[in-house]
């Protein structure tokens, strides 16, 4: 990317916002995120504030949050302390954090299940549980049909 984005950018990067706002994402990170996914190489918090016409101290935020949701990497620079940023290349990250909570949350719900004082409850704690559990099974398997999608023949 360069300083002025483009229109077509600018209307890529707010895309991305709108679609990851609403789970959870806050909007200057989604943009940071959008952003990210446009630059061919790492880039600095300084060209990151020119570029998004934000602060530095919420690019620094945003880049951190996205780091944190496995989203986004942060590169040293040789020679400097200068942070640089780019899009995380390992995609199953973010899958295999969500299976964790996956497993974490069927297995609350497992145990809601066991104390449930009602039989109601606890069988719709056990079909949550199930639920869970089977959508973990089918990212996993997600994951490795395109792992042997990607591999070389």
């Amino acid at each position: 990317m360069h300083n002025k984005s483009n229109k077509d950018e600018q209307r890529f990067i707010e895309d991305v916002a709108r679609l990851l706002t609403p789970w959870g994402v806050p909007p200057v990170a989604a943009r940071l995120y959008g952003y990210l996914l446009l630059c061919p190489r790492p880039v600095t918090l300084d060209q990151i504030t020119e570029d998004l016409e934000i602060s530095k101290s919420s690019a620094s935020v945003a880049a951190r949050l996205l780091e944190s949701y496995t989203l986004a990497h942060r590169h040293s620079e040789a020679g400097t302390k200068r942070a640089l940023y780019a899009v995380a290349d390992d995609y199953e990250a973010m899958i295999r954090q969500q299976n964790r909570l996956l497993d974490a949350l069927a297995g609350q719900l497992n145990a809601g299940a066991r104390i449930a004082a009602s039989e109601t409850a606890s069988a719709r704690l056990e079909e949550m549980a199930d639920f869970y559990g089977v959508m973990r099974g089918a990212m996993e398997a997600a994951m490795r049909r395109w792992k042997r999608g990607r591999q070389p023949r």
